[in-house]
């Protein structure tokens, strides 16, 4: 059983669906978290925790104020002495094809997804440096890994996670700082009456945070940088025993969330705020890179 005891987390979007089902998981298995939002969901799930016996606190917020974010981090560590994990899990839609889109949403999608995520890993990083120790999240999406129609914005913005990830996996080695990317499928408000009520129960947010549960653990995998050695000068080729072939599959049923969002759009998907992540796509397996990131894919 994961044991986090002693740690201390930040989940951004935190004030419903995802966020709050993540805040929730780590509290119970012993973190102490800040829950971080936009609105009033923070302050409820902050309260929900401490009355089940676990240790929160409240953060208002939006990851777009890179200044907010740092003093977010600075208060945890006033308040806790360190800040272990980061979970990056706020976010929103604006969907339109390409050619109807404007720039303003496009870079409002950016921002909050791509700069959001860089905001609140900046601010926790010489932290985690300092004390040789942190996990960190970053939510991805298929949308990124493979596109989707009415989505470039969201898309561009998800695979730019995925190459943040990778290259702070490598740079956050030797301080066995471990960041990974996570890819949920959820049960949305747009789901709503798409699908019946039987599959959207499958899609629960709570059944996608034990994966992030066991991305933020103790437990991580070998040194990237040895293993980058390792398989240098093999030809990537999935039968090839390349690091980037190598697949474990994952139980439960990945999850998202529903909600209202950051100035919401019909189609924002993101929860209470810069809520729970909106629905991306993970197949139930998780992919090790070869630097020692991971993602669902």
């Amino acid at each position: 059983m994961i044991d986090l005891q002693g740690r201390v987390a930040i989940v951004t979007g935190a004030g419903g669906g995802l966020g709050r089902a993540h805040a929730r998981l780590l509290a119970q298995r012993g973190a102490r978290v800040v829950v971080n939002d936009l609105g009033e969901g923070a302050e409820t799930v902050a309260a929900e925790i401490v009355e089940a016996g676990g240790k929160a606190r409240a953060a208002l917020g939006s990851v777009t104020d890179a200044a907010r974010m740092q003093a977010i981090v600075d208060e945890a560590l006033s308040a806790w002495g360190r800040v272990d994990i980061l979970v990056n899990n706020a976010g929103i839609l604006r969907d339109k094809t390409f050619a109807k889109m404007s720039l303003k949403d496009f870079r409002l999608v950016v921002d909050v997804h791509l700069m959001g995520a860089a905001n609140c890993t900046k601010a926790v990083w010489d932290a985690m440096r300092a004390q040789n120790y942190g996990r960190i999240v970053m939510t991805t999406s298929s949308s990124g890994l493979y596109g989707n129609f009415g989505q470039s914005n969201y898309g561009a913005a998800k695979l730019a996670l995925v190459g943040l990830m990778q290259t702070l996996a490598l740079e956050g080695a030797k301080y066995d700082i471990r960041v990974n990317c996570l890819a949920p499928t959820a049960a949305t408000q747009m789901l709503e009456g798409l699908l019946p009520p039987e599959q959207l129960a499958l899609l629960r947010p709570d059944l996608v945070s034990p994966a992030v549960l066991a991305l933020v653990s103790d437990a991580h995998p070998d040194d990237p940088v040895r293993r980058r050695r390792r398989f240098r000068g093999r030809p990537h080729h999935p039968d090839h025993g390349h690091p980037h072939s190598r697949r474990s599959a994952v139980g439960g049923n990945p999850a998202g969330t529903a909600g209202r969002g950051y100035g919401p759009s019909r189609r924002d998907r993101s929860g209470s705020g810069l809520g729970a992540e909106p629905a991306g796509a993970a197949q139930g397996r998780i992919h090790r890179s070869g630097n020692g990131g991971r993602r669902m894919t």
